[in-house]
């Protein structure tokens, strides 16, 4: 009875027989192409090339398989967009180190040389019984050499190399040193400037373009340009101990020091550039024939030259420089005689005013160019060229000689990083075939502003007094500062 009630609560059903699946329908609408074919492939239509050894085919159309492999480095060069540019180190190669040496032991000669006129001038008036116009000349000169080596540095580096052109350059330095350690008459002298503008200009230039394609390049042309402030430094601190010592008629026993420096260093560059362009001709050679239309042909010497002045960075880059080498120099050449007319000061206590000026530059230059590398090197020159003209206000307005010096000194350590700054800018700006004369073209003009500004200050100040210094100075930091502006913005390099 219990079992007749159960089944009449639960009713057992048998399932149904599974059925065949309904056939299914291709669909076709714009994101599911029509099919031809079982397998579903889109046949291939394209030509093909004619078959291998093996059997296979290769298809040639730029949509094929093909464009996913490797890219040959042949491909690479041939297409700069997708070349990148591994930058030597400071030791790699190993011989980059002693090269970088040379490059600094050249700027702190450079350095010596172009602040001892500071100290000296003074008395190189008295010796030949000139002026301050006269003396000035010797500016004009330097600037001469810097002008006529501008369109040969890539000329001379094509021929004779970087070893040789360094060493010849140190040679031509030495040459201009000689009429002043005879004490010559004071034409001689003018040209003996000429043979050391030269010189600093070939050097300046592959100096430049050497430590700024190096790995951190803003930050090893603040210690190369640092040791240029360090040669400030000692510069006149020799030149008035010397005079202090053996009296004012030995001014001249000054450039047994810088002859001596510039014949050591010849034999340095030689030895440490002997190498390079075997070192770099394989990375460079390819880049460059591809570059230049993978035609064999040489390209003339002085074409480099004539492009770079079409360069609106080079020109601009120019003026700059020109501008900042005529503060600067214009500063350490004729601030002291500023101290010794208008302050009443002592000539062998106001001499070392000069050291603290340079050694404002290289502290500056060590301290402070690190810091425009990590917050952008154009907008750290904005400030450092604005607080340098408000600094130099003061020397000319504050009638007290220790608060002019600090204040002289923190021109220079404002000053001091903007040339690794500008020449670091100025190199991305530039391909590395334009490097070299670029560089050479803002190098020997630029620099010849350390001539043409001075070579002013003097005639004014014969006419007016030295206190034109300052507004020479102050407007050539507007300059400075206009050019800055209108410098087109860092490119992306690609080659």
């Amino acid at each position: 009875m219990e079992a007749t009630l159960f089944q009449a609560l639960v009713q057992v059903e048998s399932n149904s027989l599974p059925q065949a699946p309904q056939r299914a329908v291709p669909r076709t609408y714009p994101a599911v192409p029509q099919r031809d074919n079982d397998i579903e492939l889109k046949p291939l239509t394209r030509p093909l090339a004619a078959p291998t050894p093996s059997g296979g085919s290769t298809p040639r159309e730029e949509r094929d398989l093909e464009m996913s492999a490797p890219t040959t480095p042949g491909e690479m060069l041939a297409d700069p967009m997708s070349t990148f540019e591994v930058l030597p180190g400071l030791m790699d190669p190993p011989m980059n180190k002693f090269r970088f040496a040379s490059c600094c032991f050249q700027n702190l000669l450079s350095g010596i040389n172009d602040s001892a006129p500071g100290a000296l001038i003074p008395y190189i008036e008295k010796y030949y019984g000139i002026g301050y116009a006269t003396v000035s000349l010797i500016f004009i000169g330097n600037a001469l050499g810097y002008i006529v080596a501008a369109p040969f540095v890539d000329a001379i580096r094509m021929r004779l190399g970087r070893a040789k052109t360094c060493s010849l350059a140190s040679i031509s330095m030495a040459l201009g040193f000689i009429p002043l350690l005879a004490a010559a008459p004071f034409p001689a002298i003018v040209v003996g400037y000429f043979f050391i503008g030269f010189g600093s200009a070939l050097n300046q230039a592959i100096g430049n373009v050497f430590t700024a394609n190096l790995k951190n390049g803003t930050v090893l042309l603040g210690s190369l340009h640092g040791s240029y402030g360090i040669g400030g430094i000692i510069g006149p601190l020799i030149a008035t101990s010397i005079v202090s010592t053996l009296g004012e008629n030995a001014w001249n026993r000054f450039y047994t020091l810088v002859i001596s420096m510039a014949v050591v260093n010849a034999v340095f560059y030689l030895w440490a550039f002997w190498n390079y362009e075997n070192e770099t001709a394989a990375s460079e050679a390819p880049a460059a024939s591809l570059a230049d239309g993978q035609t064999a042909a040489p390209r003339a010497e002085l074409s480099a030259m004539l492009r770079a002045f079409k360069s609106r960075v080079v020109l601009l880059g120019a003026t700059f420089i020109f501008a900042y080498q005529g503060a600067e120099v214009s500063i350490s050449g004729w601030v002291i005689s500023f101290l010794i007319a208008t302050r009443n000061g002592n000539p062998s206590s106001v001499g070392n005013v000069t050291s603290g000026f340079w050694g404002g530059i290289t502290l500056g230059r060590f301290v402070l160019s690190p810091i425009g590398a990590r917050v952008g090197e154009k907008r750290f020159v904005y400030f450092l060229t604005v607080g340098a003209a408000v600094f130099q206000l003061l020397v000319w307005f504050v009638p007290n000689i220790i608060g002019e010096a600090v204040s002289l000194a923190i021109v220079g350590l404002l000053l001091g990083p903007v040339y690794p700054c500008a020449a670091t800018v100025f190199t991305r700006n530039l391909s590395r075939q334009e490097q070299v004369s670029g560089l050479g073209v803002i190098s020997a003009f630029g620099s010849s502003g350390g001539a043409v500004a001075p070579f002013t200050t003097g005639l004014l100040a014969q006419a007016a007094g030295t206190f034109v210094l300052h507004p020479i100075a102050i407007g050539l930091f507007g300059a400075m500062l206009v050019c800055w502006f209108v410098l087109p913005t860092t490119r992306k390099r690609t080659e």
